[in-house]
C-alpha cells in the first residue's frame, strides 16, 4: 500500500472520538492542577509588581492545552491540521521573570501529560514540582546580597563607615562611588551574618554620615 493509496482509503475516516465523560474528566482535572499550579506561583511570587492575569493565564493554559491534544490524539487530520496552524503563531508577550517561563512550561507539560491519559503522572508530578518551589523560592537566606547607600562628609568619614561595615558583616564590596566637594557616596554590596539590620541606624548616627539606606538587592549576582 502506497502513501497514495492511504489517502485513497477510509483510513482517515475510521478515527475514535473522546468520549463524553474522558472529556469532562479530564478538562476537571486540568482545572485543578491548573488552580494548582496558580496558588503555588502566588505564593512563590518575587517581583516587583504581582500580575493576576498572568496567574488566570496559567489555569487557561493547562486547559487549553488538555483540549488541544484531546483533539490531536481522536483525529489523525485534526492533528496535521494542528500543527500547521500552530507552527505559524508568534507570542510577542517579554517574560519579565525568569521563573514565569518555569510555571508556563509546567502548565503545557501538564496538559499534554493529563490528556494523554497518563493522570498519575500529571497529578503526582505536579504536587512534587510544587512542593519543590514552595520549599526553594520562598527560602530565606541571610546570605543574599543587600546595597548599602552612604552619602559622607569626607574621606574620613567614608573610612569610618567602611570600617564599622566590614565588621558587622560578612561581605562588604565598594561597587560604586561619586565624589563632590563636600561630599561623598558610596554604594555598597553587603552580605549579613543574620537578620539584625540596627548597624544601619548606628551607621546614620555616626558623624560624617549624612544618610545610610539599606537596599534589597533582588537581580543577577555572582557570588
Amino acid at each position: 500500500m502506497t502513501f497514495q493509496d492511504i489517502f485513497k482509503s477510509s483510513f482517515l475516516e475510521n478515527t475514535t472520538s473522546v468520549g463524553i465523560f474522558d472529556m469532562g474528566l479530564a478538562l476537571i482535572l486540568a482545572f485543578g492542577i491548573g488552580m494548582f499550579i496558580f496558588l503555588v506561583y502566588k505564593k512563590t511570587y518575587q517581583g516587583v509588581m504581582y500580575s493576576s492575569s498572568f496567574g488566570t493565564t496559567l489555569i487557561a493554559l493547562t486547559m487549553i492545552t488538555t483540549l488541544v491534544i484531546l483533539a490531536v490524539i481522536s483525529n489523525v487530520v485534526l492533528s496535521l491540521g494542528m500543527v500547521g496552524a500552530l507552527s505559524i503563531v508568534r507570542f510577542r508577550t517579554a517574560i519579565k521573570e525568569p521563573l514565569d517561563i518555569a510555571f508556563l512550561f509546567w502548565a503545557i507539560a501538564a496538559g499534554i501529560v493529563l490528556a494523554a491519559g497518563m493522570i498519575p503522572l500529571s497529578v503526582i508530578g505536579s504536587v512534587f514540582s510544587g512542593i519543590i518551589l514552595l520549599v526553594f523560592v520562598n527560602r530565606k537566606s541571610c546570605c543574599n546580597p543587600y546595597i548599602v547607600v552612604l552619602s559622607c562628609m569626607d574621606s574620613a568619614a567614608e573610612n569610618q563607615a567602611k570600617e564599622f561595615l566590614k565588621g558587622q558583616v560578612r561581605k562588604c564590596v565598594v561597587k560604586s562611588k561619586t565624589a563632590q566637594k563636600g561630599a561623598v557616596e558610596l554604594n555598597m554590596e553587603i552580605r549579613m551574618k543574620d537578620d539584625d539590620t540596627d548597624f544601619i541606624n548606628i551607621l546614620s548616627d555616626m558623624p560624617g554620615i549624612n544618610s545610610a539606606v539599606l537596599v534589597s538587592y533582588n537581580g543577577e549576582y555572582m557570588g
